[in-house]
């Protein structure tokens, strides 16, 4: 059986309105303006990088950041026009790059017209289903004649009733005609532990029928990745918890705590063995993974580790040249900048990161243990881990050094005598496993070595 397209995938993460420098609201009035094609200028950036899909944030038409959608069925206005999209997946695609969506399904903005129709005609309108808990016996925190609820207690995103055989109607229409007029490859679903099971079930077998490899991955924060990555429902959700032992593991200079994890999820009694995760140093909700490290340095072995572990890594667009950013209480625009790719390869905190983590996915894509190979911990210390990942036919051996001086590693593998190892990542630098050992002199300080068996 030929593996899914994600099993070989690099992906890159781009928030499109605010990459592409968009108002940071709506007027629903202007004429569209082609803010999209900045990224044609960034296809070539990404192919250095190794990347091979396109993760593009919201891209519909919304009254602010994206997630509070208006019309599932064209282009926001501020980053251009339907035929600006297709045009750009076209590109894409003939790059060698996939593209998934932001699918955000949960709740939708105020200016959604059937919410307007609802504000306008009240117990009249016909949309008074459409959406979760309306109450025409209390009023809403905003001043609506009628009660009805909010994501999470956010009364600008109004949670659809996904129940409602025409709210799944209304949205897989949207889908269909994403699938068919844009030709995209997957999506990823918003808030994806908020939605109903029944309603991702019905959304997985739709888009299936349409497309066979059509690839859904979905936000999990906490909880269970199984509950919602299963055969019926979801093929990946994000990785938080790896994400969270990626940098705190090198900040408290503890590898113990991603080890365990890596071991939880993925060892030979691991609870998502199954799932190709998708992985992640940073995104648009959370800070810049460099604002989160104590040394810069460390994005080094982060990197490596992140290209190296089971499952699909993600880079967040800029995190590449360790540019930083925090969120606070109230605003993720500090997380969503446009940049400028010229003065980013002229001036960056990290000049030399790119291409360290262009050098990672390479190693990666063309190494198949690292691409699926089952994963075993090998050695764990305060600021040193390895483990090995291998297949039927190929082993590697991962080793990262957090440590501000060289280290040796001796660690023991399941090897004979005598196997020969080589250094994908130092060229030139080889090994041989001796009395079941295996003997390293020299790990350099916030960097690694990649081993593979040569036969």
């Amino acid at each position: 059986m030929k593996s899914h397209w994600t099993k070989d995938s690099i992906f890159y993460h781009i928030y499109p309105l605010g990459f592409c420098d968009a108002p940071k609201r709506n007027d629903f009035a202007s004429a569209p303006v082609p803010r999209l094609e900045k990224i044609h200028e960034w296809i070539g950036h990404m192919r250095e990088l190794q990347v091979n899909a396109l993760y593009l944030g919201p891209v519909f038409e919304s009254t602010a950041h994206g997630y509070d959608t208006a019309d599932y069925f064209r282009v926001d206005r501020r980053l251009g026009t339907n035929e600006g999209l297709v045009h750009l997946i076209k590109e894409l695609h003939r790059n060698g790059i996939k593209v998934i969506l932001d699918g955000v399904f949960n709740h939708i903005g105020r200016d959604f017209p059937p919410f307007r129709d609802l504000q306008k005609n009240g117990e009249g309108s016909v949309y008074r289903n459409w959406f979760q808990g309306v109450d025409f016996n209390v009023r809403s925190p905003l001043g609506d004649p009628f009660g009805y609820e909010g994501w999470s207690g956010n009364y600008d995103l109004v949670k659809l009733n996904l129940n409602s055989a025409e709210v799944k109607e209304h949205l897989f229409h949207a889908v269909r005609g994403w699938i068919q007029e844009f030709e995209i490859d997957g999506l990823r679903l918003d808030v994806a532990d908020s939605l109903e099971p029944q309603f991702i079930r019905e959304l997985s077998a739709f888009c299936k029928s349409l497309r066979p490899d059509f690839w859904l991955m979905g936000e999990v924060v906490h909880g269970d990745y199984n509950k919602w990555a299963n055969p019926a429902m979801l093929d990946s959700v994000t990785n938080y918890e790896c994400y969270k032992g990626l940098y705190s593991s090198l900040v408290d200079k503890n590898y113990f705590e991603i080890a365990h994890s890596l071991q939880r999820q993925f060892g030979p009694e691991g609870i998502y063995r199954t799932i190709n995760l998708y992985n992640f140093a940073d995104n648009h909700d959370v800070d810049r993974v460099a604002s989160s490290l104590t040394n810069p340095r460390h994005l080094y072995p982060l990197y490596l580790l992140l290209f190296t572990m089971p499952g699909i890594p993600s880079i967040y667009y800029g995190s590449e040249w360790g540019l930083v950013g925090t969120r606070t209480e109230k605003d993720d625009h500090a997380l969503r900048p446009s940049l400028d790719l010229n003065q980013l390869r002229s001036a960056s905190p990290q000049p030399d990161l790119p291409s360290a983590i262009a050098r990672f996915g390479r190693v990666c894509l063309n190494t198949p243990a690292l691409r699926t190979g089952e994963y075993t911990e090998l050695f764990v210390a305060a600021e040193q881990f390895a483990f090995s990942r291998h297949t039927e036919d190929d082993m590697a051996v991962v080793m990262v050094n957090a440590a501000s001086t060289n280290v040796s590693l001796d660690i023991p593998v399941r090897l004979p005598n005598n196997t020969r190892l080589v250094d994908l990542l130092n060229p030139g630098d080889e090994f041989h496993v001796e009395n079941n050992r295996l003997s390293v002199a020299k790990v350099w300080p916030c960097w690694g070595r990649i081993l593979q068996i040569k036969k």
